[in-house]
């Protein structure tokens, strides 16, 4: 569909509205409602008299423990292909969930009508829930002690990309798109989606937190065509997701990016097939932070360790009993686990368990030392104290252990990608991530990327396609030898890490700088396949 005819379309759709003149006022004319959001119709009084009003019945109906959540979520999405609006979409959901622990069993329920009266009859539910869950209880739910907070903790951007309009937004993304079509793309695709979350907690053990959380996400993927053979090469661009505000999507250089994007893509056509080998690896920072989620992000996650969680990605060959002996990497392996984290996509100033954030390390020195824990879990492994990853993502669900940003540390020693690549004698260079695939213990894998360069006596020397490697999650980490210092360091992530039963997305990233390893198993996917 032309801009022209989704204007004209969007207008016939909405009769009787008053339109603005531009396209945001087509589209969000007949929910203008949702630029305030909901949760600013209550004041802070009367959600915190709402709050109380919860932990006492809870309390009177028997509850040890019990929380109150109150959660406006809110994203919108924008994406085109070359001239033509694709999709705008501008969704909001605003509800309230109580947990109650009643004689070590959990109950919950929720509703989105917010009232005192609705509220009070959602605890009732909760706490005849946790009572008929006690039945099949196994083991009592015991939550490790935290502190009680009365605080409020926003995201620090500097431009609420609500607040700027669907026409500007259009208008950037026709921009890249012309520009791609201009320098030999084909096709252009291209978005900007940004989530803003906000939350009120409150608990029975005297915390009453507020917070406002945003992140951003924008990106464009370029496609030339061969026209003599019919093939057609791919690249999305090198942005990543972000907990920053609109002013990410004015700072990146995408003009850089998406020259250097129609390039390599033209230049694909032509790469050199790879011979299946065991060579060594360097691996960017944009392409390192999928391999570091799936092969410490997930594995270190307790309750996929301990088998409560099996259905997404099955379980972990790290369990318990491999905590503080397992050597999982080599010497120069230091990963964290961190919710503070300047920018991470998961980063807060507090869990929906009511936990300060911190940050703590899984991986010391190629020692395995930690877990991601909440209140509940950290108890199975003897932790006095939960390191806060207890995330619901919406407010209809109940919260369970997700993923903090877990990052790889930068090398202590100066140095920098050049010096990386020119130590190198025979090695290929990956940047950007590709496909994934990772057995459901988390163990054995195989990556591919979106560039691969061929490393000969330490200059590149071309590039390849048809890479992938192939490996174990141990012998990867403890072939690493190198990796470059503070000075490379940057994130990646992913705005949608999917867990649970029924589904939860939450986002997460995952910082490291460009990493050499040593002979890797190198796959040809084209051989592979048949071809």
């Amino acid at each position: 569909m032309k801009r022209r005819n989704f204007i004209k379309c969007c207008s016939m759709a909405l009769p009787g509205a008053v339109f603005a003149n531009s396209i945001g006022g087509n589209v969000l004319g007949s929910t203008d409602n949702i630029t305030m959001p909901r949760h600013r119709i209550y004041t802070d009084d009367y959600i915190k008299k709402v709050a109380d009003s919860v932990i006492f019945t809870a309390s009177k109906s028997g509850a040890s423990y019990s929380d109150f959540r109150l959660s406006n979520f809110r994203s919108q999405n924008v994406s085109t292909r070359e001239q033509v609006i694709q999709s705008i979409r501008d969704n909001e959901n605003f509800g309230f969930a109580v947990r109650v622990i009643i004689d070590g069993t959990w109950g919950f329920a929720a509703s989105s009508t917010f009232s005192k009266d609705e509220a009070i009859r959602i605890t009732k539910i909760a706490c005849e829930t946790a009572k008929a869950n006690k039945r099949i209880q196994r083991n009592k739910v015991e939550l490790v002690p935290t502190g009680v907070y009365n605080e409020t903790w926003s995201t620090p951007i500097k431009k609420n990309p609500f607040e700027v309009t669907i026409d500007d937004k259009v208008n950037f993304l026709f921009g890249i798109n012309e520009k791609a079509k201009n320098l030999g793309a084909d096709f252009c695709n291209s978005f900007i989606w940004a989530v803003n979350e906000w939350k009120y907690f409150a608990s029975s053990e005297g915390s009453y937190i507020k917070q406002d959380l945003n992140r951003i996400w924008s990106a464009f993927e370029i496609t030339v065509v061969d026209k003599e053979t019919g093939n057609f090469e791919s690249r999305d661009s090198f942005t990543v997701p972000i907990g920053k505000g609109y002013e990410y999507v004015e700072e990146y250089d995408y003009m850089k990016d998406l020259e250097e994007a129609v390039e390599h893509t033209k230049m694909k056509h032509k790469a050199k097939s790879v011979e299946p080998a065991k060579r060594d690896l360097i691996l960017d920072s944009n392409h390192l932070w999928l391999t570091i989620h799936e092969s410490c992000g997930h594995p270190t996650e307790l309750d996929r360790a301990l088998g409560y969680e099996a259905n997404y990605a099955g379980t972990s060959f790290m369990t318990p009993d491999k905590l503080n002996k397992l050597q999982y990497g080599s010497e120069l392996i230091n990963m964290k686990g961190d919710r503070t984290q300047k920018d991470g996509l998961a980063t807060r100033g507090f869990d929906d368990d009511g936990v300060k954030t911190t940050e703590w390390d899984i991986i010391k020195d190629g020692k395995f030392v930690g877990y991601q824990t909440t209140r509940e879990m950290a108890k199975f492994i003897g932790e006095g104290a939960s390191n806060g990853c207890a995330y619901a993502d919406s407010w209809d669900h109940f919260p369970i252990q997700r993923m903090p940003n877990v990052s790889l540390m930068p090398g202590k020693k100066k140095l920098s990608l050049s010096d990386l690549i020119s130590d190198t004698e025979d090695g290929i260079f990956i940047k950007g991530s590709g496909s994934w695939s990772i057995d459901m213990q988390r163990y054995n894998f195989q990556f591919t990327g979106q560039e691969f360069w061929e490393i000969k006596n330490g200059k590149i020397a071309g590039m390849l396609k048809d890479v992938a490697y192939q490996g174990n999650t141990v012998d990867l980490w403890n072939s690493c030898d190198a990796i470059c210092d503070e000075t490379e360091y940057k994130l990646g992530g992913s705005f949608f890490c999917g867990k649970g039963e029924p589904g939860q997305v939450s986002p997460v990233s995952h910082g490291s700088s460009p990493a050499r390893f040593r002979q890797v198993n190198i796959l040809n996917t084209s051989k592979e396949a048949g071809n």
